[in-house]
């Protein structure tokens, strides 16, 4: 074992961990006042559902041998996971660091259903969907099956994490239904310094989530923390001057999305591209993510904090460009189409169709049957009341007024 790796890896656990509080507070400052605290204790409820789950069967289902498609038992209850080694680093360190991902992963769906939820269905649903859904999918790519030996390139997750994520929040927003006030007046964020502190903190535990990925204290891990830093730099350039032409001024909130766009969109090339590239997929992501979220605006669809344009667009685009920019005089793997290999583009998008087609129809089944078993709304008085009283008994801010 390398005394240095573990170091890294210590560190980049707890940055991953992080970042679902940060997702609480991005996502938190963006619903209504009477929502927020519902709104949070949807990512901070993954901290415990998930990160048990995981350890019980989840991580084994993902990394043991297994099969081409899933990981078998060896490993439940942490049976073997102990000190020995896992490459550089302990292997129970190994097991905590995906761990997180996981535990992030399932979190992101909820911007989807926002202020609509029973609390309840939800903590079944990504219980559910984070061992049914989550760990055979990450199981094809970083746990030695059908994807990995295809050759496809995801360095940190933008097919295991994002695309699977945000297909999983598109069947729940068709499931579950919009809001009942959805396009009435007064949907807007009720704290717009929590979402901006969100989008900070993120993109601090994003390193973790990145460079972390190299799984050492190397050049992979050099080079995928710069490029973490340029590809969301070049989202936030192009997004900030797309927000000044349509509008006329460029919004704290457009800052923000744009962040954590070029964020997603970085992910999968992480340590497959060169910094250049990077701020070129950064810059070149902001378009169809910025485009598919004012075009979700004009319909009835209630993806209420974009997970889709976020981190669908967002993951795919990623994907798809990684196999375009990878270069293997910096990854040492395979290069994408413009380095000479075009075929690499296409091994990406089967990745992507793979996770589409499994995500969506395992969580459309999994949200059938929670809805026929325990139901997924709340009541109309409940909903226009808030969530926060009728699911927490709690409340964000005295006098808030329902606002």
């Amino acid at each position: 074992m390398n005394p240095a790796d573990t170091a890294w890896m210590l560190v980049s656990t707890a940055l991953v961990l992080l970042m679902t509080p940060a997702l609480a507070f991005f996502y938190g400052g963006l619903v209504r006042s009477k929502n927020v605290l519902n709104t949070m204790m949807m990512s901070f409820i993954s901290l415990g559902f998930v990160g048990v789950l995981w350890a019980v069967v989840g991580y084994s289902l993902a990394f043991t041998a297994g099969g081409d498609y899933l990981g078998d038992f060896s490993n439940a209850f942490l049976h073997g996971v102990n000190l020995d080694p896992k490459g550089t680093i302990p292997h129970v360190l190994f097991m905590s660091y995906q761990g997180t991902f996981a535990i992030i992963t399932a979190a992101l769906i909820s911007g989807a259903i926002v202020e609509r939820m029973k609390f309840s269905s939800y903590v079944v649903f990504i219980s559910l969907w984070a061992v049914c859904v989550y760990s055979p999918i990450a199981h094809w790519v970083w746990g030695g099956g059908w994807l990995a030996k295809l050759g496809a390139l995801d360095f940190a997750g933008g097919t295991v994490v994002h695309v699977n994520a945000a297909v999983a929040a598109v069947v729940a927003v068709m499931v579950v239904g919009k809001r009942r006030d959805y396009g009435a007046p007064g949907l807007v964020p009720h704290n717009v310094p929590f979402v901006l502190l969100g989008a900070g903190l993120l993109w601090f535990g994003w390193f973790g989530f990145n460079a972390g990925s190299a799984l050492s204290a190397g050049n992979s891990a050099s080079l995928a923390f710069t490029t973490t830093m340029l590809a969301p730099a070049g989202t936030l350039v192009i997004w900030t001057l797309l927000d000044t032409l349509r509008s006329g001024k460029p919004t704290a909130v457009g800052a923000a999305t744009a962040i954590v766009v070029g964020l997603v969109a970085i992910t999968p090339a992480a340590g497959f591209i060169s910094p250049m590239s990077a701020i070129a997929l950064g810059a070149i992501a902001a378009v169809p993510s910025y485009f598919c979220l004012v075009l979700r605006a004009k319909t009835s669809f209630d993806d209420s904090l974009d997970v889709l344009a976020a981190h669908g667009v967002g993951g795919t685009v990623g994907a798809l460009l990684t196999g375009v920019f990878a270069e293997k005089q910096w990854n040492g793997l395979a290069d994408g189409a413009l380095f000479g290999n075009p075929g690499q583009l296409g091994i990406q998008a089967t990745a992507v169709l793979a996770a589409i087609v499994y995500s969506g129809v395992v969580s459309f089944i999994l949200l059938k049957i929670i809805g026929l078993v325990m139901g997924l709304r709340p009541t109309d008085n409940q909903e226009s009341e808030g969530l926060d009283i009728s699911q927490h008994g709690e409340d964000a801010y005295q006098h808030a007024g329902g606002n």
